[in-house]
């Protein structure tokens, strides 16, 4: 222990929702057995996690480096992939390893049905995410995906939509978005398609979050998730401190004897938060 005498938890609801557990377990497993193993993104939005299993063997490719594989074995990541990557893989003779998330596999799947009923999709969602162009995929392209209503124009928008969220996003912010439409005189038939693993971390982290004098949130910096979590900590806890990496940690955000809280996104790795630990305990 260093010279601060500091108090130091990590939260054990933090860490890896199952759907990454899933992927990264079938990574592991074919590692294991032939050294190699490609996979389509990022596996996990961490960088740290994604530079231990590359030394493992894990090859990240794009899309475009996709298209000249033939004959390999190819993960696709929690985050699902749209039809078209499906489609490419048969025609190149590529064995896909699909760990899409079954929460993610589920709302592909009801996006798609009222896709075939004709209805006006609508995603709130990153632009560009990974599981949000998985999403808008099963229709063709053709969803509207918006991460804020000041990109909508209300009068533009049809008098019934069907609305959908990315897997990932904030419960109260999706209720919202829905109340500021209907009042708008839209007719929504609103889909609260958010992971319930991940929303209910929002009200874990505020009770764990205000029960420190400091909490050090780890995070990679591509994690959405993170970000609203993050943000969730500092609502709660005004010296809550951003890290994705150890060397990131420094000795004035910490008092002598105080309590110091070390939680995550549904993307930190266990290992990296204990590291983070062991380094703030021998400040």
């Amino acid at each position: 222990m260093g010279n601060l005498n500091l108090h130091i938890d990590i939260d054990r609801n933090s860490g890896f929702c199952f759907g990454v557990v899933y992927a990264i377990d079938m990574a592991e497993e074919i590692l294991q057995e032939q050294g190699y193993l490609y996979c389509l993104g990022d596996i996990v939005h961490n960088d740290e996690e994604v530079r231990r299993l590359e030394r493992q063997g894990l090859k990240i490719i794009d899309h475009a480096a996709l298209k000249s594989l033939r004959k390999e074995k190819v993960l696709i990541r929690a985050h699902g992939e749209p039809p078209s990557t499906y489609k490419l893989a048969l025609e190149n003779d590529l064995e896909l390893i699909d760990a899409s998330c079954p929460v993610v596999l589920k709302l592909q799947n009801r996006i798609r049905k009222s896709y075939d009923k004709n209805e006006k999709i609508y995603i709130y969602g990153k632009h560009g995410h990974a599981e949000v162009m998985g999403l808008k995929g099963q229709t063709r392209g053709e969803a509207v995906v918006f991460q804020d209503l000041n990109e909508l124009r209300l009068n533009e928008i049809p008098g019934e939509i069907t609305l959908y969220s990315q897997t990932t996003k904030s419960v109260h912010k999706f209720h919202e978005l829905t109340g500021t439409l209907e009042r708008a005189g839209i007719k929504v038939n609103a889909n609260d398609t958010i992971c319930r693993q991940v929303s209910n971390r929002d009200v874990e982290l505020r009770n764990f979050a205000s029960n420190y004098d400091t909490i050090v949130f780890v995070s990679g910096t591509k994690s959405s998730n993170g970000r609203v979590l993050y943000q969730v900590c500092l609502d709660q806890n005004p010296n809550s401190h951003f890290v994705s990496q150890v060397n990131q940690i420094k000795q004035e955000w910490f008092s002598e004897s105080s309590k110091v809280g070390i939680c995550g996104a549904t993307s930190t790795p266990m290992w990296l938060m204990k590291e983070v630990k062991n380094r703030i305990s021998k400040l």
